[in-house]
C-alpha cells in the first residue's frame, strides 16, 4: 500500500517518448513543478499534453515547450506563452483549444468511464467543425469525446503514503479529475503524512486513483501576472 517514491526523477523514469500526459493546475496554481522539472531533465520527446494552461515563458510547462518536448497540446488558455504562439504559427506544434468547462468535463468523463457526452459550448463556431450535432429540447449540442492519458501528473496540498489527496483552493480545479483520468497517476504533495492523519471527510482524491506519490520540494508559487495599484 505504500506508494511513495523517493524523487521526482524516479517517479517519471518510465514515461516514454510519445506518451500522452495530463498535467494538473490552473494558471500557475497547483502545477506539478517537481515532476515537470524531472521530465525536462530526462528529455522525454514527442509528448502529447493535456492541461488547462501551457505555463508561461520560463516556468511550468513553458520549460517543456522550450526543451522541444511537446508535439501536440489540448488545452483551454494559452495566452501567457509567446513561444507557444510562435511554434503554432510555424507549424511545429499541433494545438487544440477547448472551452474550459468542456475540457474539464471531457477529463472527468474519461475518469468516470463515460466515452462521450453532449455539450452546448461551441455550437455554430470553429469548435463545432467535424463534430456531431444533436438537438435536445430545442437547443443544439455538440458530441464531445472523453479524454484520458497514459500518465496524469498532479499536485496536491497534502497526501498520505497510500495516495489519498487533499487539494487547496484553486489547485482543486483540474487536478482531481485528471487524477482519475490517468492510466498511471503520479502525485506530488507539499505535505506527505502517514495513513490515518488525513481527515477522511476532507479527502478529495481517494488513493485508489493514485499509483505513485512523492514529497515535493522548493515550490516557487509564482504569480502569473501581478497587478498593483499605486500607493
Amino acid at each position: 500500500m505504500n506508494k511513495t517514491v523517493p524523487t521526482a526523477d524516479a517517479a517519471i523514469a518510465d514515461i516514454p517518448d510519445g506518451a500522452t500526459l495530463m498535467l494538473g493546475g490552473f494558471g500557475l496554481c497547483g502545477i506539478p513543478e517537481n515532476l515537470i522539472a524531472a521530465l525536462v531533465r530526462r528529455g522525454v520527446k514527442n509528448l502529447h499534453t493535456i492541461s488547462n494552461n501551457m505555463g508561461v515563458d520560463g516556468f511550468g510547462m513553458g520549460l517543456m515547450l522550450e526543451a522541444g518536448m511537446i508535439d501536440s497540446h489540448i488545452g483551454s488558455y494559452v495566452g501567457e506563452n509567446k513561444l507557444l504562439e510562435e511554434k503554432v504559427i510555424r507549424g511545429e506544434l499541433n494545438l487544440t483549444l477547448v472551452p474550459q468547462g468542456t475540457l474539464a468535463e471531457r477529463i472527468r468523463a474519461g475518469g468516470a468511464g463515460i466515452p462521450a457526452f453532449y455539450a452546448p459550448a461551441g455550437v455554430g463556431t470553429l469548435v463545432a467543425e467535424g463534430k456531431e450535432t444533436r438537438e435536445f429540447e430545442g437547443k443544439s449540442y455538440l458530441l464531445e469525446r472523453a479524454l484520458k492519458a497514459d500518465f496524469a501528473l498532479v499536485k496536491a496540498w497534502k497526501g498520505d503514503t497510500h495516495g489519498n489527496l487533499i487539494y487547496r483552493k484553486t489547485a482543486r480545479n483540474f487536478n482531481p479529475m485528471m487524477a482519475m483520468a490517468g492510466r498511471i497517476t503520479i502525485a506530488e504533495v507539499e505535505h506527505l503524512v502517514e495513513p490515518g492523519l488525513l481527515d477522511p471527510d476532507q479527502i478529495m482524491t481517494p488513493g485508489v486513483f493514485v499509483q505513485r506519490i512523492l514529497q515535493g520540494r522548493n515550490y516557487e508559487k509564482r504569480i502569473e501576472r501581478r497587478t498593483t495599484r499605486p500607493k
